[in-house]
């Protein structure tokens, strides 16, 4: 009996895994935010938060990205209250529109929720990587 050996398709390498999730940051409209973990589901990398963070945390500048609009699953800045990062990420949301009451933001109104055709069909170069 002959077994053939199963396919599997090879691993996202670190550069590419880091290119969709800055890809998935620059994507989060004004007014809107995405949880960390939220990021990685919908860049491909599930349980990935944590890789969210490495990837805000070595982005390039020139990116420019909208990392303020990524906040942790209950809401609140990943930054200590009372620090200047988190009064930086405060007022970035501000003018972006959205609103901090008690330290956080209400996750029902501003979560990104993007719609099928907006992840299926917004076009991106770093999504056709193999």
């Amino acid at each position: 009996m002959r077994v053939e050996a199963k396919k599997t398709r090879s691993p996202m390498s670190k550069e590419q895994r880091l290119r969709r999730l800055w890809s998935t940051v620059a994507d989060i409209p004004p007014g809107c935010v995405a949880s960390y973990g939220q990021v990685a589901e919908i860049a491909g990398i599930p349980r990935g938060a944590r890789q969210t963070a490495y990837a805000l945390r070595h982005a390039p500048a020139e990116l420019n990205l909208p990392w303020f609009r990524v906040i942790t699953a209950s809401g609140k800045l990943a930054f200590e209250e009372g620090t200047a990062s988190f009064r930086k990420q405060k007022k970035l949301l501000a003018d972006d529109g959205v609103v901090l009451l008690n330290g956080k933001v209400n996750m029902q109104e501003y979560r990104w929720e993007p719609d099928l055709d907006e992840l299926l069909w917004k076009p991106s170069d770093t999504w056709d990587e193999d």
